[in-house]
This record gives structure tokens, sequence and C-alpha cells, in this order.
């Protein structure tokens, strides 16, 4: 294959490198990590993302007041919140931001790429937040601009990213994804901070 001239001599970029589906088709992908089961080293992985997301976020939430401690003890508001976020966030955004946009790692596809739809990935995760609250869920605008919520979602779709290439499966994102929201909603101030 053909490469585009190194740009400054610090990478080469190949044409793969642009290309939306290097070597899987998008119903492929799909059905490559939905169909693919996490194995324990991805569980454990996966927690160690999660603690490190932890380490990092409880910190900075509360030193800067966005994260306070406030527990919901609502049985059917939790019952609710753990089912929606099941599907939205969780699954839809998963589906659309790590499946749809980043090569599974049955493509093979090289570091550049990676990297490439990793970026392009997060920038447009971040964005979607603001985005959504101007468009579709004004009683977010507040939160989504915040940018304490912003420096917190690009980590999150960090970890997810990282969670997807390692383990090719959707469904360590999507729990990953899943457990933060609804902790933050249900026991850190989320709910309250939305619905405000």
């Amino acid at each position: 294959m053909s490469n585009v001239p190194a740009i400054a001599g610090l990478f080469e970029l190949s044409v793969d490198a642009i290309a939306l589906t290097p070597s899987l088709g998008i119903v492929s992908r799909l059905i490559t990590a939905a169909s693919t089961t996490p194995d324990t080293k991805a569980w454990l992985y996966s927690a160690a993302l999660v603690l490190i997301y932890t380490l990092i976020s409880l910190p900075i939430g509360f030193k800067f007041g966005f994260l306070k401690l406030d527990v919901e003890t609502s049985w059917e508001m939790i019952i609710g919140v753990m089912a929606r976020c099941l599907l939205s966030p969780a699954i839809s955004e998963e589906l659309f931001f790590r499946i749809l946009l980043l090569p599974h790692p049955t493509e093979k596809a090289t570091p550049t790429t990676l990297w490439l739809w990793g970026g392009i990935s997060l920038a447009m995760f971040i964005i979607y937040h603001p985005l959504n609250a101007v468009t579709f869920y004004p009683d977010g605008l507040r939160t989504f601009f915040n940018p304490v919520f912003l420096f917190l979602a690009a980590l999150l779709g960090v970890i997810c990213t990282l969670a997807y290439f390692q383990s090719g499966s959707l469904w360590m994102p999507v729990a990953i994804h899943w457990l933060i929201v609804v902790v933050w909603l249900l026991l850190l101030g989320g709910y309250k901070t939305l619905n405000s």
C-alpha cells in the first residue's frame, strides 16, 4: 500500500489510517464486538481502569464541588436509573463512540490508526455532551458545559477506549460507562445536579 510522505519526519500516515473500516465492515465489527465475551484478563484490566478513574475523578470532583456525597434512597428511582443508564448512555454511546468508530482488535490496525481514530472518537465524545444539552437535553446545559464534567467525560472516554482495545468486547466499555454514570447519579449528586 502506498504511503503519504512523512509529515515533518515524525510519522508516516498510510492510506488505511484514514479508512473508516480498515478491514471489517461496520456490521461485522458490531457483531464481533457484541459477541466477544470478556475473559478474566479483560475484567481485571477494566477493574484497574475503573480504579485509576476513581483515584483521579473523586479528588478533582470533590475539590471543585462537582461531586458531593448524596445517596438516592428511593428503590423506584434506583432501579429506574440503573435500567435507563444501561440503554443510554452505556450501550448507545459505546456502540457509536467506541464500536462504530474504532477498529476492532481483530482488524490488526496500525498504532497510527488506533491513535487517529481514538483521538477522533474522544473529541466527538466530548463535543457530543454540550451539543446534546443545546439540542435535546436542555436540563443538562449547566452540567454538560461544566469543565470538570467535560474533563471527567474525557477521562471516561479514554478508559472505555482502552477497555475496548484490550478486550475487543462491547461489554467492557458498556459495563464501565454504566457503572460510573450510575454511581455519579445515585451516590455522588449527579441526579440532583442534572435535575436542578
